[in-house]
């Protein structure tokens, strides 16, 4: 299954994407996409129900707005040079172990929401990654048994303002958590959906011009280390997001740097993930 929300912000209804490409109103569901749908077997019933009413169910325009695919998450957890040529474009060592920081879950906005530069922002940066989002509690998890803990893939641009980032001390949080600096979908797949997640490719481009290529059979730690590794630190619940690193090809490693600024366009793409696209707007505060 594809999981879709649709409507306007802090105010969507959960849908999905029907094969076609379609999308479909689930609100006769009567749940949303959200820690406690993800814990209660919510996708098994969905499937279900799916089977009996996602034809008759309404079809929503195209022109109406997507957001993130699940509701706001516990967590957003994020993995440093998870890519050892993005590691040594940025002038930092491969990572032996997993590098983690967090993402406010304030950042979560739609796939084609514009993003707002932070106030004064002189170094906002793109990362394409590929998210985990988490289908059941998971503490201490093997690497063996963390596949049967993903609920699903979803894209996800982890926006990341340099500066605040690197020169301001402390965690790498400062510069991740903007609002707007995390879109998410358009859609959740399921992972009979994806296939093989280490061989997806993954890319991303600014006003039209190529910027990120790569795949992710390259990461340091695949998927089902990283789950089991996070769990190892904290309890992980329904809905939690895990984004898995970027490949190289972010503004911060070119020679000289180059950073975004308003009025440019960013898009990105994920194999059997779908496209986002974001204009970058000044900050209005």
């Amino acid at each position: 299954m594809k999981l879709i929300r649709i409507g306007p912000p802090g105010a969507e209804k959960p849908g999905l994407l029907a094969a076609n490409g379609e999308r479909v109103d689930a609100s006769g569901f009567g749940e949303d996409w959200d820690e406690t749908f993800f814990g209660a077997d919510g996708l098994a019933r969905l499937s279900r129900w799916a089977a009996d009413h996602l034809a008759a169910a309404r079809r929503v325009p195209d022109s109406e707005r997507l957001g993130p695919p699940i509701a706001r998450p516990s967590k957003i957890i994020c993995i440093g040079l998870n890519y050892a040529d993005h590691a040594r474009e940025t002038g930092a060592k491969v990572p032996r172990e997993p590098v983690l920081f967090f993402k406010a879950t304030t950042a979560l906005s739609g796939p084609d929401d514009d993003v707002v530069l932070p106030r004064d922002s002189s170094k906002t940066d793109w990362e394409v990654e590929l998210a985990i989002v988490m289908g059941a509690r998971a503490r201490y998890v093997s690497p063996e048994d963390a596949p049967g803990f993903v609920a699903g893939y979803a894209l996800h641009n982890d926006y990341s303002e340099r500066e605040h980032q690197l020169e301001h001390g402390g965690q790498w949080v400062k510069g991740k958590s903007a609002d707007t600096f995390a879109p998410l979908g358009p859609f959740l797949a399921t992972p009979d959906e994806v296939g093989d997640v280490q061989k997806l490719g993954l890319w991303l481009s600014v006003n039209g011009e190529s910027r990120q290529k790569g795949n992710t059979s390259n990461m340091v730690f695949g998927v089902p280390q990283l789950v089991s590794y996070v769990s190892r630190f904290m309890t992980l619940l329904p809905g939690d997001v895990i984004s898995t690193g970027t490949p190289p090809g972010v503004g911060l490693g070119l020679d000289p740097p180059v950073f975004l600024k308003a009025g440019d366009v960013v898009e990105c793409g994920i194999e059997k993930l779908g496209q986002q696209r974001q204009r970058i707007v000044p900050s209005i505060e």
